[in-house]
């Protein structure tokens, strides 16, 4: 990777870690703490954790918009800004009216500035030749929280929670918002030839068949979000009642975490030796597999560790496919676009499966629990079978391909 890639990179790393190790992390450090000295309940101030994420899914289409029209580095400053006030609003907050709207403030905030807006920067300087770079970027951004809870936990005891939410605030002005703007001064040469390649669809699809892929993609990337979204909160317990002892669960939810982003730089070694569409389903394939081995095998520590290395490497390697999977049916020009709108079904799954699959396993069980999360994994599987058959009709487009999509050769 040369000089400006590279910094490409380093910069939208130190962005997304420390964008969402400030807002969506922060409340493990200090959601309990807020909610005492609010006189909130503790579901009450996870609840903004719920309102972020929702805000953020309806304003994914709007977002890919103004990418598209201003260019993914000013989008990424301006959710830089409002994810300073959104962390000053909270930590000014008094009562729950201010604290909710701490919490619509970064779910503004995080649309412009988390994910989709900085794989668009990528993906405008790289064009199709993306997902490496996309792949690096999500190895270290899965370290957010290695990165920032110990900070945040050492803020708070120097400054209490609200002073190092200050401290955050002031971080996100003086640190992420010129490393955003500085993205937009980060030129990557490209001949013609590449960036006329942009406009050129990958696939040679029927309007009916993009429509058809776009579809599929959203289906299996919610599916994914809600299975992986809906266990990772409840995975220690789910460990626990299924035999392991806490100590032991406790060992295992760490190496989750580490399975995920080993499997993240497997995919990115074998490069261009696979492609998003294969990621997704042994992705899928392994989550299935490991909820099926903990419904039928549980209570032995060789089966809950190796339930644990299929969640792990079965989450990272299916966000990774979440993230690429657009560039297999669309043009690097549309990416944004159609990533933002990929964005509204993603983000409603996710707020929506940790409370789902809570409700679930407290009301009907471990088993029950089990078994959606292998229902959602396995139909997700079969989504991307779905694409993988429309991929294989599509008969792919010549770089050298006019408008009209038939090869000039």
């Amino acid at each position: 990777m040369n000089m400006p890639r590279t910094a490409l990179v380093a910069a939208l790393t130190v962005s997304q870690i420390l964008g969402w190790g400030t807002t969506y992390e922060m409340p493990a450090v200090f959601g309990r703490a807020m909610a005492a000295d609010l006189g909130l309940a503790n579901e009450t101030a996870f609840a903004g954790l719920t309102v972020m994420m929702l805000v953020m899914a309806f304003l994914g289409p709007w977002t890919g918009r103004q990418i598209a029209r201003h260019g993914a580095s000013k989008v990424l400053a301006l959710g830089s800004a409002l994810m300073a006030a959104g962390l000053a609003t909270l930590a000014l907050s008094t009562g729950l009216v201010l604290y909710a709207v701490a919490w619509l403030i970064l779910g503004v905030g995080g649309s412009f500035a988390l994910t989709v807006p900085a794989f668009a920067a990528v993906v405008e300087r790289e064009g199709r030749d993306a997902r490496r770079a996309i792949g690096i970027l999500m190895v270290f951004t899965g370290l957010s929280s290695a990165v920032c809870w110990p900070l945040l936990t050492l803020a708070g005891e120097a400054l209490g929670w609200r002073g190092a939410l200050l401290a955050a605030a002031a971080v996100q002005l003086l640190v992420v918002l010129p490393v955003h703007l500085a993205i937009g001064r980060i030129a990557i040469t490209r001949s013609d030839e590449d960036r006329a390649a942009d406009a050129v669809e990958p696939l040679d699809l029927s309007r009916r068949m993009a429509v058809v892929a776009f579809l599929l993609i959203a289906l299996s990337s919610s599916l994914s979000s809600l299975m992986t979204f809906g266990l990772s909160p409840q995975l220690l317990h789910i460990l626990e009642l299924s035999g392991a002892t806490p100590a032991l669960a406790l060992q295992l939810g760490s190496l989750r975490a580490v399975f995920g982003i080993s499997a993240r730089a497997v995919d990115l070694v074998l490069g261009k030796r696979t492609s998003p569409i294969t990621t997704g389903l042994a992705g899928s394939a392994m989550l299935t597999a490991s909820t099926l081995l903990l419904i039928f095998f549980s209570g032995t520590p060789s089966s809950l560790l190796l339930f644990t290395a299929l969640y792990g490497f079965g989450s990272g390697v299916s966000a990774l496919a979440r993230a690429t999977m657009a560039l297999s049916f669309f043009s690097a020009s549309r990416f944004a676009r159609q990533s933002a709108r990929l964005a509204l079904p993603q983000n409603l799954a996710n707020a929506t499966a940790p409370v789902l699959m809570t409700s679930v396993i407290d009301r009907a069980g471990i088993d029950a629990g089990l078994v959606l999360a292998t229902l959602l994994a396995a139909t997700g599987f079969v989504a991307i079978l779905g694409l993988a058959v429309i991929a294989r009709k599509g008969r792919p487009i010549s770089p050298l391909a006019g408008e009209n999509g038939k090869s000039k050769a």
